[in-house]
């Protein structure tokens, strides 16, 4: 049980042993646990769609208390290669949910998560949809929005434009609501 806890600094936030940054100030965290967390969110996030090495390194990050990890930590705590990290960094930097910072006085690389990650990867959602109402809308108009398949390009465009609408309302929304439960 004791190779299972992690012990923490307290300064810092970091631990050792198997949890290597997913320590806690309150003393000890129970390594296993958190492992189980890590790899369930990561399953739920490669079944909705995201490379599978890419959301267990999220996921490991998100369990971080920094919110930081180095290649060397991420791939200790899952178990995983140099490759596979560097893989699932590029993938996860390319989509813009982590990024890349050199450790002051060092050669290493952190990973690191961005504030409001949520907000930011919705935010850019916004744009994606923007690009594909306006594709779709070309399309409908190229199909004639009076046969099927332009009825049914059109209604998707109306359906991102609503998106859009409604998107904006709810992020402002998130930050009110963000406010009133202490979160920041």
């Amino acid at each position: 049980m004791a190779d299972d806890m992690v012990n923490v600094d307290a300064g810092t936030g970091t631990g050792t042993g198997s949890g290597t940054g997913t320590g806690t100030a309150a003393g000890v965290r129970d390594g296993d646990a958190v492992s189980r967390f890590v790899e369930r969110f990561a399953a739920q996030l490669t079944e909705a769609g995201m490379q599978r090495m890419a959301a267990r390194v999220f996921a490991q990050l998100l369990a971080s208390d920094g919110g930081a990890m180095t290649s060397a930590e991420l791939g200790e705590a899952l178990r995983i290669s140099p490759a596979a990290v560097s893989g699932a960094v590029s993938y996860l930097t390319q989509v813009n949910m982590v990024s890349r910072e050199r450790e002051p006085g060092s050669r290493r690389d952190r990973y690191v998560l961005h504030n409001e990650l949520w907000y930011e990867t919705f935010t850019r959602r916004d744009q994606v949809l923007t690009l594909w109402e306006k594709t779709l809308r070309e399309g409908a108009a190229a199909l004639g929005t009076d046969s099927p398949a332009g009825a049914r390009v059109a209604e998707t465009a109306a359906f991102f434009e609503f998106m859009q609408g409604e998107m904006l309302g709810l992020m402002d929304r998130w930050r009110t609501h963000k406010a009133t439960i202490g979160l920041g």
